[in-house]
């Protein structure tokens, strides 16, 4: 199972590793082939999606799937949740069968927010986690911000690094504990667990039945 996976550019830094680690964990001798492809900041909108996924999927080295994992905030108000960001990605692409959109709701740095003790510590500060589950932490206010605050009170003396801190804070974390805790993360890890034909961890999405999606 060949999979390419559209990402912002620091994300894929930042997460590529920790999720390959996951994975190959879960699925042992399932792994499929992940390619992480970086889009500049951000996954590109309308007919940009549609030929980048067209593309991937067609050829002698055609992609068996293609997943897209867009933030919610993408620093325009673009998205007005996780739904309308998969469903306009959908109509984008054009209700292709090998194409899944997927999110961080509300950016990448919701998936960060369960370690927050770890983030306090990088800090060097004990500034208090934003209240509710990490990916209710909306538009006004994104996890991107709460972890900038922090890192701009704390006595680390630096400006916080999506590549060089989001390693760090995942580094020697559990990630079943951001999925439990992060519904679109669930359903992004779901999803990949799912086309290699495995057991998916949380039954949250919509069409999962008997383990599979």
């Amino acid at each position: 199972m060949k999979i390419a996976i559209l990402v912002e550019g620091a994300t894929e830094s930042a997460f590529r590793e920790k999720l390959r680690e996951f994975l190959q964990k879960y699925l042992a001798q399932n792994m499929p082939r992940l390619k992480f492809i970086p889009q500049d900041g951000r996954i590109p909108k309308e007919d940009k999606l549609k030929r980048l996924v067209e593309n991937l999927l067609s050829g002698k080295d055609a992609y068996d799937a293609v997943i897209a994992l867009t933030d919610v905030y993408t620093g325009t108000r673009d998205f007005v949740d996780a739904a309308d960001a998969k469903a306009k990605m959908t109509t984008w692409v054009g209700n292709n069968p090998k194409f899944y959109p997927h999110t961080a709701c509300h950016d990448f740095e919701a998936w960060l927010l369960p370690y927050w003790v770890t983030i306090q510590k990088i800090a060097k500060h004990n500034r208090s986690a934003p209240s509710g589950a990490p990916e209710k932490v909306n538009h006004n206010k994104p996890p991107s911000y709460w972890i900038k605050e922090i890192f701009k009170l704390g006595d680390c003396k630096r400006d916080y690094s999506k590549i060089i801190d989001g390693k760090a804070i995942l580094k020697n974390q559990d990630l079943m504990v951001a999925i439990q805790a992060c519904p679109e993360l669930k359903d992004f890890v779901n999803r990949i667990i799912a086309l290699c034909n495995g057991e998916v961890i949380v039954y949250s999405l919509p069409a999962v039945r008997h383990g599979k999606i």
